[in-house]
């Protein structure tokens, strides 16, 4: 069902297809789309920074990405090859693990500082 207004607007109900005739989406689009910014609405990751979130343990991490060859949490590229990738749910899972570094990198700032402070004192 389409609806449209005399000033130029419109009103799809079901999904809409550009370049294909079975979209499978509200907006399904079979070739490259063009824009100067996109708005996704989800859920953000300052979780992370929660007293209650475990920050997993390095060397957990590694034993991970030894196992599975790729980050928890991150889906494989398979997984993108075969499903796409969902803008929303990655740059959540993205900022995940930038917020985890960050937490990383302060903590190992922090050790620097006490050695480098046990070596000034030990002068």
């Amino acid at each position: 069902k389409i609806k449209f207004w005399n000033e130029g607007g419109a009103s799809f109900s079901g999904n809409v297809g550009i370049g294909t005739d079975n979209p499978t989406y509200k907006l399904s689009v079979l070739g490259n789309i063009r824009s100067n910014e996109v708005v996704v609405e989800t859920g953000w990751a300052d979780y992370v920074f929660d007293e209650k979130y475990k920050l997993p343990l390095l060397t957990d991490v590694e034993k991970f990405i030894q196992q599975h060859k790729h980050l928890p949490n991150i889906p494989t590229a398979a997984e993108i090859e075969k499903n796409g990738l969902f803008l929303g749910d990655t740059q959540k899972r993205m900022m995940e693990k930038i917020e985890e570094l960050t937490l990383y990198m302060i903590e190992a700032d922090k050790r620097i500082q006490k050695l480098e402070q046990m070596i000034m004192e030990k002068k």
